[in-house]
């Protein structure tokens, strides 16, 4: 809280929101460029370690994101906070398995951008039971998958490229058999 003067000298008490202002819209074109620059993030994209072999590679980059726009099995949402695009959301079915996951780009971290988007997402996209997969060192990825219902329910180790290694992920799921 801070308390400043508005422009006419009238003390006003400025109270922090607990969680911006997140809308969610399909994604276009026009996203891709922020998109493929919140993917260029050496941290952002060690903390989701599972990344594209090269994530400076824009050609692929493309190419997977005009499979994506292409599929209508994958639910595809960009992310938008208080007007600017804070990055994206999406869904697909893999081994008969609706996942999610999100990407959202540093500037945004910590601010409740991931938990307001994947919360509305998940309003949308309804099908239970869902997985999503994390680094086991991915604290805020985990805690934002927990607010929004999701319980641990599984390990597996994979090869990580964002960090050239094998890691150990944390498989999470929402809904039918949680305890």
């Amino acid at each position: 809280r801070a308390v400043v003067a508005d422009p006419d000298g009238h003390r006003v008490e400025l109270v922090a929101t607990a969680q911006p202002d997140v809308k969610l819209r399909e994604v276009n074109q026009g996203d891709l460029g922020v998109f493929f620059a919140n993917q260029l993030d050496a941290d952002a994209g060690w903390m989701a370690a599972f990344t594209a072999k090269d994530p400076a590679d824009r050609a692929a980059f493309d190419g997977h994101w005009t499979k994506l726009l292409a599929n209508e099995g994958v639910v595809k949402r960009t992310i938008i906070c208080e007007g600017r695009i804070a990055g994206n959301v999406m869904s697909y079915v893999e081994s008969a398995e609706r996942s999610v996951c999100y990407w959202v780009g540093k500037a945004f971290w910590g601010k409740g951008v991931a938990t307001g988007a994947l919360s509305a997402f998940l309003k949308q996209v309804t099908e239970r039971p869902m997985f999503a997969r994390v680094a086991r060192d991915n604290a805020g990825s985990i805690r934002v998958l927990e607010k929004c219902g999701f319980k641990a329910c599984g390990e597996e180790r994979g090869f990580a490229n964002g960090r050239g290694a094998e890691v150990d992920e944390v498989i999470m799921r929402l809904g039918e058999g949680d305890a």
